[in-house]
């Protein structure tokens, strides 16, 4: 029988089951415990008693048995502690992710077009007439036969060198990127949180590379009175020190790293939230976090000037609006002729995102 079938509409199809709501809290809570499993689940249970999150069939005790057997978390035989597991870390990636950008598929090819036809693997949707040296899987045959069938009728077919049409592909410029984290004391000072929102940019900038732009690299650099690398997957347990701000020993880092990276694109993102306020001269540090120091600036700027001589643009993006930051942030700026935003936290990965995605070379103060 022809026609429609009607079932009954159940508001409940396709809700999350109550693992799944307490899943979606307990990995926002691990971010900012900087992936303590103890202290997230402490956390969680405070709001359980304040908001009711479970129910007489479903407790705390069975979402833990759950995460378990799941393999969300697991139990260390040496001292009975509990830690997250890699499937944890990547979930948590994963959702700071569909956070910032919303979800992605998975693709087998970077995606970073530029303007320049030629060999590639993105086809253009333009075609042309064929021209000597072009080659024979560059023919677009489908266009070449209708061509041919206008020109010359379908009685007889024939086709000649006037009939056939080319499609060419887009040539994809792969990137490598280095992303700076400021882990100074002051990132979380003041009452406000500033590293929680950098780390899930990371996170998410991380998986963003890894699915849609797998041919791209992405390396992350933290930053306090030394600099190190860190891998994607210890990024949810990145925690603030009692650091300066030593922004030549980063950008120092960040260039060895671009070094050796074969990708003809490269460029460095930089979140911070104040001026660069430390040296590391031989073995002993130089420091001053009164104003901005003349001798840290210089270095600072002559870093800028040698990445705009290696073609590597710097993005700063700056999670502080002081008015004497601003000039510093200027200099910087123009002397590399890079970019900067000045972004509030809330809005610090769409910024990062939108540049990344985009590529423009507008400068924004």
């Amino acid at each position: 029988m022809i026609g429609h079938h009607f079932s009954k509409f159940d508001p409940r199809s396709g809700a999350k089951t109550p693992f799944e709501k307490l899943l979606d809290l307990f990995m926002q809570l691990l971010t900012y415990t900087s992936g303590d499993v103890a202290e997230a689940l402490s956390w969680l249970t405070e709001l359980d008693k304040e908001y009711n999150l479970t129910s007489k069939d479903y407790g705390l005790g069975d979402f833990i048995d759950d995460l378990k057997e799941k393999g969300y978390i697991e139990e260390k035989s040496q001292d009975g502690t509990i830690q997250i597991t890699p499937k944890t870390e990547q979930g948590i990636r994963k959702r700071s992710l569909e956070e910032i950008f919303g979800k992605l598929k998975k693709t087998k090819q970077g995606n970073h077009q530029t303007f320049k036809p030629g060999n590639g693997d993105e086809i253009n949707p333009e075609t042309r007439p064929f021209q000597f040296g072009d080659t024979l899987e560059q023919i677009d045959f489908t266009e070449s036969i209708r061509n041919a069938q206008i020109n010359h009728g379908i009685d007889t077919f024939k086709m000649n060198e006037g009939d056939l049409e080319i499609r060419e592909t887009d040539l994809k410029a792969q990137t490598s990127t280095v992303l700076m984290i400021d882990i100074s004391h002051s990132m979380i000072l003041y009452g406000e949180d500033r590293i929680t929102p950098a780390k899930k940019v990371a996170m998410a900038l991380s998986e963003l590379i890894t699915t849609k732009y797998p041919k791209d690299t992405l390396d992350i650099v933290v930053f306090g009175n030394d600099a190190w690398p860190v891998e994607i997957k210890d990024l949810p347990y990145l925690q603030v020190g009692p650091y300066h701000t030593n922004t030549v020993a980063g950008l120092e880092l960040a260039m060895d790293i671009l070094r050796k990276r074969k990708n003809p694109n490269k460029q460095i993102f930089m979140i911070t939230d104040g001026k660069p306020t430390c040296l590391k001269i031989g073995k002993k540090y130089y420091k001053n976090s009164f104003g901005v120091d003349r001798r840290i600036l210089n270095r600072c700027l002559n870093l800028a000037a040698q990445c705009k001589k290696l073609k590597i643009p710097i993005t700063t993006f700056m999670i502080a609006s002081d008015p004497y930051l601003q000039k510093f942030v200027t200099e910087f700026t123009e002397t590399n002729n890079g970019k900067a935003f000045f972004a509030s936290l809330d809005r610090l990965g769409a910024f990062i995102f939108k540049d990344f995605e985009s590529g423009k070379r507008k400068t924004l103060y």
